[in-house]
């Protein structure tokens, strides 16, 4: 069978709501189930973590050596992207998608990796824990006091051509846990006691349920609706801007709304260094979880996001709840107050986000020093 490379491969993710649930075995039974409907499978990456379960369940798939790395003095292996291309399989079975690569290598995380087969025109399979999801990253350490490092933009699940929930209960997963299935025996109490507590297990399985069940909605609802709801998020350059964004983003997210994140900007008032960095780790940030980025340079703050939003057709505003002094509560109108005047007669919500610091930048989102 000769395929052409001119189409983009079909993405499926089998995503779960922690390490253990059966993400990489169920990859391994549906590549299996199609090697024997006479596809040629490979597997371009599998992480069993000792695993016995998983082993066997991945013999009888060829598996495409890794690429040895060196790195600090240590040898290291990544999925060897060239040779899977070189190899030309139909179906890739690719383990970890969240996963960053070694130093030095020729893309820093696997799922662009991915990317490059699904460009290539091979069809691909992997796994995703909920927890690596970029939007998702605020409320997972607020909700597990885990910070997790390694994330993938929002924008991979939603081009994903097919997400399948591999779901237990918490219950079943920490049984797993203590029966040796998941980690080796000495890390069992530690992980018990920390991110596989039942509270933060049933927290992080809500949110795989709700990630895919929004995924299935979305799929059903017309692509163009006449009262469709659209977000806009407006940051300062504060520290606490990429929470307000991801806050933004799940909003959007729930509503099936796409996201606009406006930053006003005083052309008569320099950015700092730490500023500057904070604007653009948010422009990024933007664009990871499927927003549209626009930088307005006025110094006439709440005027511009009121005409943006009507430009724009916005129907919700997202801001930032800063701390005031007592005298400044005493002297001025909050700042919500006074763009809600300015939004009068446009019919749009507006949704306070408590940033907990000190009001001081004057750009959006911060209480302008004079006006």
């Amino acid at each position: 069978m000769i395929r052409s490379t001119h189409r983009r491969g079909r993405h499926k993710v089998f995503i779960g709501m922690a390490p253990g649930v059966g993400k990489t075995y169920r990859m391994l039974q549906e590549g299996k189930a199609m090697l024997r409907e006479g596809t040629d499978v490979v597997v371009g990456l599998l992480e069993t973590h000792g695993r016995a379960e998983t082993a066997q369940q991945a013999e009888g798939v060829e598996q495409i050596p890794r690429k040895r790395m060196r790195y600090q003095d240590v040898d290291l292996e990544e999925m060897d992207v060239a040779a899977v291309l070189a190899r030309h399989p139909q179906l890739v079975l690719v383990d970890e998608l969240a996963h960053t690569n070694v130093p030095g290598s020729e893309r820093e995380k696997r799922w662009q990796d991915v990317e490059m087969l699904l460009l290539s025109g091979l069809d691909v399979y992997s796994t995703l824990n909920i927890q690596h999801l970029e939007s998702l990253n605020d409320l997972v350490a607020e909700l597990t006091g885990v910070v997790v490092r390694e994330r993938i933009p929002n924008r991979v699940l939603e081009l994903a051509d097919e997400i399948v929930l591999v779901d237990v209960t918490p219950e079943t997963l920490q049984e797993r846990l203590k029966e040796g299935k998941v980690y080796a025996p000495e890390k069992v109490g530690q992980a018990l006691t920390n991110f596989f507590q039942r509270r933060h297990l049933v927290a992080l399985r809500e949110l795989s349920l709700r990630e895919v069940a929004d995924r299935v909605d979305n799929d059903m609802l017309p692509a163009v609706t006449p009262l469709r709801e659209r977000v806009m998020v407006c940051l300062a350059t504060h520290p606490t801007s990429k929470r307000l964004l991801r806050r933004a983003a799940r909003l959007a997210a729930s509503i099936d709304a796409p996201l606009l994140v406006l930053t006003v900007q005083d052309p008569n008032r320099f950015l700092s260094h730490k500023e500057s960095l904070i604007q653009e780790e948010c422009r990024q940030l933007c664009e990871d979880v499927g927003g549209s980025f626009l930088r307005e340079e006025s110094a006439e703050i709440l005027p511009t996001i009121a005409r943006v939003a009507q430009e724009r057709r916005i129907t919700q505003i997202v801001l930032g709840q800063t701390m005031r002094s007592r005298l400044q509560s005493l002297l001025r109108r909050p700042l919500s107050e006074r763009l809600q005047h300015q939004l009068r007669g446009l019919n749009i919500d507006l949704h306070l986000i408590s940033e907990g610091i000190p009001t001081q930048a004057q750009s959006v989102g911060a209480e302008p020093a004079t006006r």
